[in-house]
């Protein structure tokens, strides 16, 4: 009786150790992945660090990983000796690293092209065999109503007191000929409701500077603050925003008579803008179960 006693504890005691390890080894593993286009400026680095120390603030027991949209950029930073992983590469390596739900954040301003296309490859990596079980994506800066009344209100915290009647700041979007492109004229209205000295333009899309040289005179002013409407004050920024160059938003507003300062400054290098990204991360991390 003793001796069935004995190892019926026996085959009890083995039984719990492989249910701890079955329980250990089907354990899941949660991940965070940040994408933006990214930047092969050195200066750029103060943006991704501000957004990582603060998504790293929020979730300090999550890994964070990182990719870049542009193959362009990718392929100027391997040149150099660094190393940084597009989308689908970053996701196949948390894939294979065993990550078993990963939320990938959007650092994109608006829902364009590069968000329409990031989407698309987390979408194809959602329950694949053998690799991550579960993906979701969270919008960019730009998605909802909610995301652009915050906007405004954060970036009118920066400039309001630089407004006067005769001052007016003016940001630079990439701009698009993606649908999307619409963000830019509609965030514009959204800055009006704060003040009319608030102008959006673009470098791709519409309205181009052109368009607002007019309003910028039938409004009386006399002084431009140029700044990003962009993740990072980077090439477009530093060239055809505030460049020496003939073509540059700078020159041709001079030229026109304007005075001009300029506020080098990525959207992302303002806390209360990066908090926006966040708060669409934490979304997806509620929903996938990511604390």
């Amino acid at each position: 009786m003793k001796r069935i006693l004995h190892l019926s504890i026996f085959f009890l005691l083995i039984l719990n150790v492989q249910m701890t390890y079955a329980h250990k080894k089907a354990e899941d593993k949660k991940g965070i992945l940040l994408v933006t286009f990214g930047s092969s400026y050195p200066e750029t680095r103060v943006a991704f660090e501000n957004i990582d120390k603060i998504v790293k603030a929020e979730f300090p027991d999550v890994e964070i990983r990182w990719a870049y949209t542009s193959k362009m950029i990718r392929k100027i930073i391997r040149k150099r000796g660094g190393e940084v992983d597009s989308p689908a590469e970053a996701l196949a390596k948390m894939g294979e690293d065993g990550f078993t739900h990963v939320a990938v954040q959007s650092l994109h301003i608006i829902p364009g092209e590069e968000y329409d296309n990031l989407k698309h490859t987390v979408e194809a990596f959602n329950g694949m065999p053998k690799g991550i079980k579960v993906t979701e994506i969270g919008t960019p800066l730009l998605f909802l109503d909610h995301d652009h009344m915050q906007l405004a209100d954060a970036l009118h915290q920066q400039f309001k007191s630089k407004l006067n009647s005769k001052t007016a700041v003016l940001f630079m979007g990439h701009g698009s000929h993606h649908q999307s492109n619409i963000y830019y004229p509609g965030f514009e209205y959204y800055l009006k409701q704060k003040s009319d000295q608030y102008f959006v333009g673009t470098v791709e899309g519409f309205p181009l500077l052109d368009a607002i040289l007019p309003q910028l005179k039938s409004n009386g002013i006399k002084k431009v603050i140029l700044t990003p409407f962009m993740s990072i004050a980077g090439d477009h920024a530093r060239n055809d925003m505030a460049g020496n160059e003939e073509d540059s938003w700078k020159t041709n507003l001079e030229k026109e008579g304007f005075k001009t300062e300029v506020a080098m400054i990525g959207l992302a290098e303002y806390d209360s803008v990066v908090g926006i990204w966040v708060e669409h991360l934490k979304a997806i991390c509620q929903e996938l179960g990511i604390r």
